[in-house]
């Protein structure tokens, strides 16, 4: 028995020898793996192929701790279904300057009749194209601000109707392989500067009194473009019509600009939001259906904003035979535009030469008194004047807010520029904005300040001046995103959408930023290739179960520049699910920690899209394939 028992502990010693080499490799390995986890940095994503989009590592940047730490590699990729795992094809050669809600064939199917059928008309739900828009064979990332207020590579946008067209007055020259734009305009042969100037001398553009502008049918946005060295950020607009590609040269010059007509719903911006107004032979027939559109534009002016008229009928004397209009017709029409005028208690303060400029009051005291004498228009009951999506335009006054005193300026006086950024906004100091108080203001400004920052400190690029130059914030809130980057060279369109708790953009405007509603469950009134920047901010939380998700990101494809970046903020949950839908967009990108940590339940997905262009137009069905440049 003894000699059995020996031979039984032998055996186990081997076997305890194992066990304890087991636990130190198992020892050795784990902490191995937690030093390799997390070591710091944010590495360069990878593959991108245009030099120009490289995402560049500051030594700001090497010296923080950027590695998330629930990061890509932890965090699980939301189950894909084989149907739905393979990347999204590119769309034919022939959609590369699809817009999806003002496409031609379909506006077809909408009355003519006040414009209605250049007028926003989406896809329904089973149009909706799931394919990725192919930038133009030999496109080539846009001259930088500000060579790019004066050139564009013709590539980019191959359109030479409007220098034949448009040739004698001056809009823009082809010349090699790119557009010249020399600055002038119907109205303004001797260029945009002197134009400007001219208006200058009527009314004051230097005092930082007016900031915000809206041109009504801008051609090529020549007059918001030399607005900009004034610091007069002008939002631009025309039609998408027989002048083919305008608004899309606009955006390539840098100046801010959407696709929009004055038809027969309300114009996409809140009341109260433009210091300043202009149409320079922008063919809108303000005198007529009871002077609608001249209504419109008094509720987007500010109190004491102005409008500027130039072109028929203004100084119709001088004009009338080189407009190839009767005397007659003329001063009728000119006649039809002051009555409604009047009957908006505008103030006519100057007609010299070419120009005309009306002035709205600062508030609606003596015209509501004199009500009994201008019977029409009325002033507007209980409808909200800030709702402007799909909203039908209303021959009626948009009330101003009341005021104690017959010199007050209703709805509060507003900081003249730059100073106006970052003050207290006349709507939060008033309390007309739910649940945002002066303290809430100014820690969101505090705030936006660091995040942008943190994102300067992981994107190299965005951190390098002139850079970006245009760009878009998807879920706006308070424009505090927009207003921490305001020194760089660039603009911000800030959107609101028409889901959010708290209509801002009204606080956005009286900050002296530009912005517009939005659906994103819907495409946005611009050309692709529109921004080089787009940065969201809990957008796909505020949408989940309102529409796909890959549509929205499908449609941020199609208006972001190849090799432009994108930065999304959101729910931990949303951001997997966000990084599976970008996976089949072939964008290059990571998740990257919150800037408070990575405990943080909110990460950020960093991405770039890919550079690629349309092969040549030879195959039939003339479909796009990733071909680098």
């Amino acid at each position: 028995m003894a000699w059995q028992n020996h031979l039984a502990l032998r055996a186990k010693r081997p076997n305890l020898y194992h066990l304890a080499t087991v636990v130190i490799l198992c020892s050795v390995f784990y902490i191995a793996g937690i030093w390799m986890n997390t070591r710091g940095g944010v590495a360069n994503l990878a593959g991108t192929e245009c030099a120009t989009t490289q995402l560049q590592n500051t030594t700001a940047a090497q010296a923080l701790d950027f590695e998330t730490h629930h990061s890509a590699v932890d965090l699980p990729l939301a189950p894909l279904s084989p149907a739905r795992a393979s990347p999204f094809p590119a769309c034919p050669v022939s959609l590369s300057e699809y817009t999806p809600c003002e496409d031609a064939k379909r506006s077809l199917k909408f009355d003519r009749g006040m414009l209605v059928y250049r007028e926003r008309h989406c896809p329904e739900s089973g149009e909706v194209l799931k394919c990725r828009v192919p930038a133009p064979k030999g496109y080539t990332t846009p001259f930088r601000w500000p060579e790019s207020r004066d050139s564009v590579w013709y590539a980019n946008v191959p359109h030479r109707e409007l220098t034949v067209e448009k040739a004698v007055q001056n809009w823009v020259r082809f010349e090699g392989k790119r557009f010249r734009f020399p600055g002038g305009g119907t109205m303004f042969p001797r260029g945009a500067d002197a134009y400007i100037d001219e208006i200058g001398k009527l009314i004051n553009l230097k005092d930082g009194s007016v900031r915000t502008a809206i041109d009504t049918g801008c051609g090529v946005a020549s007059w918001g473009a030399y607005l900009l060295s004034r610091n007069i950020l002008t939002v631009s607009f025309a039609p998408r019509d027989t002048h083919e590609a305008q608004v899309q040269f606009a955006l390539e010059r840098g100046v801010p600009a959407l696709i929009g007509v004055l038809a027969s719903i309300r114009l996409p911006y809140p009341s109260r939001a433009f210091d300043m107004a202009h149409c320079s032979r922008c063919l809108i027939p303000w005198g007529k259906y009871d002077g609608l559109y001249l209504i419109e534009v008094d509720r987007i002016l500010r109190p004491g904003g102005y409008w500027i008229l130039s072109g028929p009928p203004i100084n119709w004397k001088s004009h009338w035979k080189g407009w190839n209009r009767t005397v007659e017709d003329l001063r009728r029409e000119q006649s039809g535009i002051e009555a409604v005028a009047r009957n908006l208690c505008w103030k006519k303060l100057v007609q010299k030469d070419d120009l005309a400029v009306w002035q709205k009051p600062t508030n609606h005291v003596h015209c509501q008194l004199n009500r009994k004498v201008f019977k029409n228009p009325p002033f507007c009951q209980r409808k909200d004047p800030d709702q402007a999506w799909y909203t039908k335009l209303e021959k009626c006054i948009t009330p101003l807010p009341e005021v104690g005193h017959v010199k007050d300026i209703a709805g509060g006086m507003l900081t003249k520029w730059p100073e106006r950024l970052t003050s207290v906004p006349p709507r939060i100091m008033r309390g007309s904005v739910k649940g945002i108080t002066a303290k809430i203001f100014r820690e969101d400004t505090d705030e936006w300040k660091k995040r942008v920052a943190y994102y300067k400190g992981f994107d190299g690029n965005l951190a390098v001046p002139g850079r970006f130059r245009n760009i878009l914030d998807m879920n706006s809130h308070l424009g505090g995103f927009a207003a921490a980057l305001f020194k760089d060279p660039l603009w911000v369109m800030n959107i609101v959408p028409v889901e959010a708790e708290i209509n801002s953009l009204g606080v956005i405007y009286e900050r002296g930023l530009i912005g517009t509603y939005q659906n994103w469950c819907e495409a946005m009134s611009t050309y692709p290739r529109t921004y080089d920047f787009i940065h969201g901010d809990s957008v796909f939380t505020l949408y989940k179960d309102r529409c796909e998700m890959e549509n929205i990101l499908l449609e941020m494809d199609r208006i972001l520049r190849p090799g432009g970046t994108v930065i999304l903020r959101d729910d931990v949950d949303m951001v997997v699910k966000i990084q599976s839908i970008i996976q089949r967009l072939d964008w290059d990108s990571r998740i990257v920690d919150h800037e408070l940590g990575p405990h943080h339940t909110q990460k950020i997905v960093w991405a770039v899209k890919k550079y690629w262009t349309a092969p040549a137009a030879t195959d039939t069905d003339q479909t796009g394939s990733e071909t680098s440049s």
